[in-house]
């Protein structure tokens, strides 16, 4: 019986330690309801670097968590957004935000996709139009009437040589 309640005892203590694993640490949200409202919209707006498809709002990284804790303390010091979003990309470059602005750093982030597309396309034109032009003209006349006459007797003994 005593083994039966030490083992109860480990696995309660084991479920306990694993739900703190797993518990976030609260933040403190803003006391101004407007302040508070800033924080959401800002932290939207700013690319987690870590996880780097989610915000910072959406993120539980430590770094996420740094970055919401700066941006609280911009807000408490009266900065507004666009200054905040200044320090932001000054401290961690274009890529923090999820909208990177249209200058010629970022031209690759904006044609890329277009410009690999097109290029994509005009292999698949080149290499389908050599493709056929070479299947044309590889068969001699022989080897023309040796499929037509295969193709015929297909239907006759299909699966004999």
């Amino acid at each position: 019986m005593s083994r039966l309640l030490v083992r109860a005892t480990g696995a309660l203590l084991v479920a306990l330690w694993m739900g703190s694993a797993f518990a976030n640490e609260a933040t403190p949200t803003l006391a101004d309801p407007v302040a508070a409202k800033r924080e959401v919209e800002l932290a939207a707006q700013l690319r987690c670097l870590v996880c780097q498809n989610q915000s910072i709002a959406e993120s539980n990284a430590p770094l996420a968590a740094d970055l919401r804790k700066q941006l609280r303390e911009q807000i408490e010091a009266g900065r507004t957004d666009a200054q905040i979003v200044e320090y932001m990309t000054a401290r961690y470059g274009d890529f923090v935000l999820y909208k990177p602005p249209f200058k010629p750093e970022t031209l690759v982030l904006w044609f890329g996709p277009a410009i690999l597309l097109v290029i994509g396309g005009f292999v698949l034109a080149r290499t389908l139009r050599a493709r056929r032009v070479a299947a044309a003209t590889n068969l001699s006349a022989q080897d023309h009437e040796r499929a037509a006459s295969l193709l015929a007797g297909a239907g006759k003994g299909a699966g004999k040589p």
